[in-house]
């Protein structure tokens, strides 16, 4: 296949940036997107020129790295899946294929197609962990845990902190990143000593990143690689309401204490 590709260029995150065109030869339909532009580059670099910066570790659909905007659309064209897993059969020969970072304030570029996705790590260090001194590991079953709550915290633990959902989020929301690291740990009994406190730091951590707020048009699920559901959504916002609602509930029981 012959390809024509439209890659956002930026040296650095004060440069402008900008689309450059570059033409990719003799593709096969069974590389992968990644392996595509390998080639690109090692055309570049035969060349002399600066080659294309973009994102990548284990090209298996696990770490997340591979975050690009393909034609518009978060890790390409192919429903649930990865950059990296994303196969150039999906295109036709003389395709015009456009290729951008992740658009969003909390991702700021760093470079062409790379962008900072340190946030993410913020919001979990935030509160995305139990700090209860356990000792030693316990044996995996010393905790009897129902089959149906242990399935919902796996499906919530699929998350791979990529960042579709807030590259497809006309809000640049991460809801259903925080909802997905909040929702696996609420479902685990582990996970119940910090549950009020923790929904409540990593929201307010989300916000200081810069995120935008959830209108519920469902476009993260459509873009989610590993296709995570806004049923957790819903949890978060029950568990910050009723978290919210009780610390306004003590605040309110000690202003009554003090003032009596």
């Amino acid at each position: 296949m012959k390809l024509t590709l439209h890659i956002w260029r930026q040296k650095d995150a004060n440069d402008t940036g900008r689309m450059e065109q570059y033409i990719a030869e003799n593709v096969s339909p069974d590389e992968s997107f990644l392996e595509m532009l390998d080639e690109v580059n090692e055309k570049l670099i035969h060349e002399g020129k600066e080659p294309i910066a973009f994102d990548h570790d284990c090209r298996e659909g696990i770490c997340g790295s591979c975050a690009l905007m393909i034609n518009g659309m978060p890790h390409g064209p192919e429903k649930g899946t990865t950059t990296c897993q994303l196969h150039m059969r999906k295109f036709n020969d003389g395709d015009h294929i456009y290729i951008e970072p992740w658009r969003a304030k909390g991702f700021p570029v760093i470079k062409d197609l790379v962008t900072d996705r340190s946030a993410f790590d913020r919001i979990i260090q935030a509160g995305g962990f139990v700090s209860v001194n356990t000792g030693g590991c316990p044996d995996g079953n010393a905790i009897p845990i129902p089959k149906e709550k242990a399935d919902l915290a796996m499906d919530a633990a699929t998350c791979i902190g990529c960042g579709a959902c807030v590259a497809a989020c006309k809000n640049a929301s991460a809801m259903l990143f925080v909802s997905a690291k909040v929702s696996h740990l609420a479902a685990l009994p582990q996970g119940q000593a910090e549950r009020r406190d923790r929904v409540l730091a990593m929201i307010a951590q989300h916000d200081a990143e810069g995120f935008g707020h959830c209108t519920n048009q469902y476009e993260c699920e459509a873009a989610c690689p590993k296709e995570i559901g806004v049923r957790f959504i819903a949890q978060l916002n029950r568990d910050y309401l009723r978290s919210s609602l009780t610390i306004l509930n003590k605040r309110d029981s000690a202003a009554s204490d003090a003032g009596g």
